[in-house]
């Protein structure tokens, strides 16, 4: 396995606080905006949700990777990530990301185990780790087919 990876994409200002972003795998590029809160446009993406995704994209697959190698078959997982902006020392900036997992198991005898899986992902998860704001995660675990929303 190498030491590093290197991963690009390209940013484009197309006018007023919005621009396209765009990554070498062809896929649909993704249109954004500055928050209507710091002046820009509403219905587009967001720096601030940009973040949010990353860390909560890397959860769920951070988690279902562990879950793979531990031969831990879940019944759903459904992931809320939550954000909070504060005046720092230096300007704004995310002072605490909350993530509220919601694994649903088949059968109560692979609740504990699920929970250790959640705690073993919050520990493991790249984007979270690479992070300086505080990542709070509030799982719960739940015996059925599909998550409840959260």
């Amino acid at each position: 396995m190498p030491a590093n990876y290197s991963f690009r994409l390209d940013a484009q200002w197309v006018g007023g606080g919005r621009g396209v972003v765009e990554n070498e795998l062809q896929v649909p590029a993704i249109r954004f905006s500055a928050p209507p809160e710091f002046q820009g446009e509403s219905g587009f993406w967001t720096p601030e949700h940009f973040l949010l995704a990353a860390v909560a994209s890397c959860f769920v697959t951070t988690f279902h990777a562990i879950a793979e190698i531990s031969r831990f078959e879940p019944a759903g997982l459904q992931l809320t990530a939550e954000g909070t902006i504060e005046k720092a020392e230096g300007g704004l900036q995310f002072t605490r990301i909350t993530l509220k997992p919601v694994l649903m198991v088949a059968r109560a005898s692979d609740q504990e185990r699920g929970a250790r899986l959640l705690e073993k992902t919050e520990r493991s998860c790249l984007v979270s780790r690479s992070l300086k704001s505080q990542i709070e995660m509030q799982p719960r675990v739940e015996v059925g087919v599909t998550p409840m929303a959260v």
